[in-house]
């Protein structure tokens, strides 16, 4: 299967492939991003199973975000397999983990 790409406000990007859907987040992953990130994962065909957060092209992180992420872990019913936060630069996985979601989340 192909993947696909949908392009959303700003360089950000979703792209699904299989049963995996990523979320590629340019610049600030603030409020500003809620309603994106919400469809992201509530309009996700049916056969995606997994999340993916990159972050590799991140460079601000606020409390909305953590709260974002949150609401993504409740809808794939706290699984902790099925999100995965990659390519965090150093700021950002710090971030992650004074919040604990080094606990919540699969991050590397």
């Amino acid at each position: 299967m192909q993947a696909q790409d949908q392009n959303m406000p700003g360089s950000n990007r979703v792209s699904t492939e299989g049963d995996t859907r990523t979320l590629h987040i340019d610049g600030k992953f603030d409020f500003k991003l809620n309603r994106t990130f919400r469809e992201m994962y509530q309009q996700a065909p049916e056969n995606v199973r997994s999340f993916v957060i990159d972050l590799s092209r991140t460079h601000y992180m606020d409390s909305s975000a953590l709260g974002m992420l949150l609401l993504l872990r409740e809808h794939v019913q706290e699984d902790r397999s099925r999100v995965r936060i990659v390519r965090c630069n150093p700021e950002i996985r710090k971030i992650l983990e004074i919040a604990n979601f080094d606990k919540l989340f699969e991050i590397s």
